[in-house]
């Protein structure tokens, strides 16, 4: 890929965030502590997370018309990304994640998908000639499955590669999965799309060989702290991540997702890609919140020199 245009297709959430000791049972009220509203969506955490990064980006997405969807418009304007095909719906509000954090830094997250569910194909025809003119798409699943797919097939037509980050976890239609270039699940999505249970290096392997065999070029397995399993070609290996204390997970799959995008737009090898997004993923867990924890480009290479040295 040369450096080129990124286009990310997604969703855009306000994240409700609060902080627990340890999940409530059916029934039971736990008391909360460190309530924030921060701005996330796994389409828009990726945008943000390429910004920051150094991509050349455009954002297809829309926020409610209401006043967290013009901050966020705001927001995603400062973090380097052409807002340009970013409509605030009439009448529909700014799609919302309910998230609670434990005391071990995992979350549960409930989603109302407000204005997200506008980004419909007629949406996506809009502003076609922005995947037209890129190098690379990158979506999520909190959009529309028939857009996503839209997207994908006219990403296709004109050799626009297609990288696909199949969270939330769902079963996927083969004629999606055709269309994928790259794709990057975890552990509990590659299981969704395979049947295949990911619980060491050879599973991850059987997992990825069920994707090439759905005609996917580079299978991305996400492992948490371990890392990823990397498979091109049907040739796989593990590479590791780095080790830091977790503060919190919000956001660090998509932080990972558009780093590495960014990297491999500048032509950069992939192990050094997925090395690259694994440092920016790295310091994104060190942080609370989803777009707040993402780092900037200067993080990131300063991050990798201090690895080095």
């Amino acid at each position: 890929m040369d450096t080129g245009k990124l286009v990310v297709l997604g969703s855009i959430n306000a994240d409700h965030i609060l902080n627990i000791n340890q999940f409530p049972q059916p029934g039971e009220t736990v008391i909360g502590k460190q309530y924030t509203v921060a701005f996330g969506g796994k389409g828009a955490n990726q945008a943000v997370a390429a910004g920051r990064a150094g991509a050349d980006i455009s954002f297809i997405a829309c926020v409610g018309e209401d006043d967290i969807g013009e901050r966020v418009r705001q927001q995603l304007a400062s973090d380097n990304i052409d807002t340009s095909p970013v409509e605030a719906i009439a009448e529909t509000t700014t799609g919302v994640a309910l998230i609670f954090v434990n005391a071990e830094g995992e979350n549960v997250i409930a989603i109302h998908a407000g204005a997200n569910n506008a980004v419909t194909p007629d949406y996506l025809n809009r502003y076609q000639q922005k995947i037209v003119d890129a190098s690379a798409l990158l979506m999520q699943l909190e959009s529309p499955l028939e857009t996503v797919i839209a997207a994908a097939k006219l990403a296709k037509q004109h050799d626009t590669q297609v990288i696909l980050n199949p969270a939330p976890a769902c079963e996927l239609p083969d004629e999606l999965l055709s269309l994928v270039d790259m794709i990057t699940p975890n552990e509990t999505e590659a299981e969704r799309l395979t049947g295949i249970q990911v619980n060491n290096n050879e599973d991850a392997q059987r997992a990825a060989k069920a994707l090439h065999d759905k005609g996917i070029e580079t299978v991305i397995i996400t492992l948490g702290s371990k890392g990823v399993w990397l498979s091109q070609q049907g040739e796989g290996k593990q590479v590791s991540g780095f080790r830091v204390k977790a503060v919190d997970t919000i956001a660090a799959g998509d932080t990972f997702n558009g780093a590495l995008v960014t990297a491999l737009l500048e032509g950069t090898a992939m192990d050094q890609a997925v090395r690259f997004a694994h440092a920016a993923a790295a310091i994104a867990v060190t942080r609370p919140g989803a777009q707040p924890s993402v780092p900037w480009r200067n993080e990131i290479d300063d991050f990798l020199a201090r690895q080095e040295s």
